[in-house]
């Protein structure tokens, strides 16, 4: 296979497929999908031409994602913007496509790669994003779970853990992504949680009533970010948040502890708090203890870290990151916001801005700049006087 005659069709392939009408980020995922079935395909039977190819290949994959994406849309055209509290009125096809595609035959990780790309309409960049890995390497997954299961028979759906994967980055996604899918996620949770009775079901959902209903609060007016502590506690939605607690209530209820509920309880203890300052930081530490057992995350760790720098001091907090790979996505982050706890705003404010080069979204990205800045202008102001 000859990378380099890859590497040097991709814009022309690229420039086809928009000249076609495809948006760039759409043409780019669908180029992605054809150089890996080039990959797969072309040492055993190389085209004739291979622009030609690659063209024809590419433009199908990215028709295929329109349709996706216009009939996920559809689907949530039928749905309030909020969902609605209570059981599911309705039930459509989307959910038992989540456990379709969902199929024995597919590794867990593999089937929620599918799953985010096939029915989601989750693009292949943000599906890396959310797994943390080069968008490459997810676009060659996808395609290998698409081969596997292309001539397998779908009347052995998957299990129960998987599709609540899916949903949780669905969800995920939604809430803070490019694509607004987090009601759709909890719309199908909802269905869920009624015909499946499973305490991780119910955690799920309670996790996202309680995430959503801050998500009026999550935003100023200008479109930046309001972190959890400056929040308008006034603008959270408390019929939301009391739902949530007591679904989460009737799920710890029968001791069959798993990482959602682990996650709600968190949520639950930061909604419970009347002001940032009352937060039960120690309680949250304990929880993030819990859900560190159940999954050996290193974004729960760096979560952890944070909470324990409320909990016991910045210094404790930066001592617990310091035992965290400083790769981790948001490290530098966390790394800065408790430096300027500790009282050092000259690391802080360089540590904002390295984070800020480094942030998943321009929202982020202005947030931390902003934080940097605001900084710079004590210290020079300090520097001044």
């Amino acid at each position: 296979m000859d990378e380099v005659l890859l590497r040097s069709l991709t814009p022309g392939v690229l420039a086809v497929l928009v000249r076609r009408g495809a948006d760039f980020a759409a043409a780019e995922d669908a180029v992605q999908d054809a150089l890996v079935e080039a990959v797969r395909v072309w040492p055993s039977d190389p085209p004739r031409d291979a622009k030609g190819w690659l063209v024809t290949v590419a433009w199908r994959r990215f028709l295929d994602a329109t349709r996706a994406d216009a009939s996920r849309r559809r689907r949530e055209d039928l749905v309030d913007q909020e969902p609605p509290p209570g059981p599911a009125p309705g039930v459509d096809d989307t959910l038992r496509l989540y456990f379709l595609c969902a199929h024995p035959s597919l590794t867990p990780s593999s089937a929620v790669a599918l799953t985010l790309r096939a029915v989601g309409g989750l693009t292949t960049r943000q599906i890396a994003r959310a797994y943390l890995v080069p968008e490459a390497t997810m676009a060659q997954r996808i395609s290998r779970a698409k081969r596997t299961v292309s001539g397998v028979r779908f009347d052995r759906p998957g299990d129960v853990a998987t599709v609540l994967r899916v949903l949780y980055l669905v969800f995920n996604e939604g809430y803070s992504g490019d694509v607004d899918l987090a009601a759709e996620a909890i719309r199908l949770t909802r269905q869920l949680a009624a015909g499946v009775d499973h305490p991780e079901v119910a955690g799920l959902l309670a996790l996202m009533l309680l995430h959503h209903a801050r998500r009026a609060a999550r935003t100023a007016a200008d479109g930046s970010l309001v972190p959890l502590a400056e929040q308008d506690r006034g603008r959270w939605d408390t019929g939301m948040i009391s739902e949530g607690v007591v679904v989460l209530q009737a799920a710890l209820a029968r001791d069959r502890l798993g990482e959602f509920q682990a996650q709600a309880a968190i949520a639950a203890l930061h909604a419970d708090a009347p002001t940032a300052e009352e937060t039960d930081w120690p309680q949250i530490v304990e929880w993030y203890d819990e859900l560190a057992r159940l999954t050996d995350s290193p974004v729960v760790r760096l979560n952890r870290a944070v909470a324990v720098g409320e909990a016991d001091g910045p210094r404790a907090g930066l001592a617990a990151l310091a035992a965290l790979d400083a790769s981790l996505p948001r490290h530098t982050a966390v790394a800065a916001y408790l430096h300027e706890r500790d009282g050092d705003p000259v690391t802080a404010a360089r540590l904002y801005a390295e984070a800020a080069r480094k942030a998943p979204n321009l929202a982020e990205r202005d947030h931390l700049t902003r934080r940097a800045a605001r900084l710079n202008a004590r210290l020079d102001a300090r520097r001044s006087g």
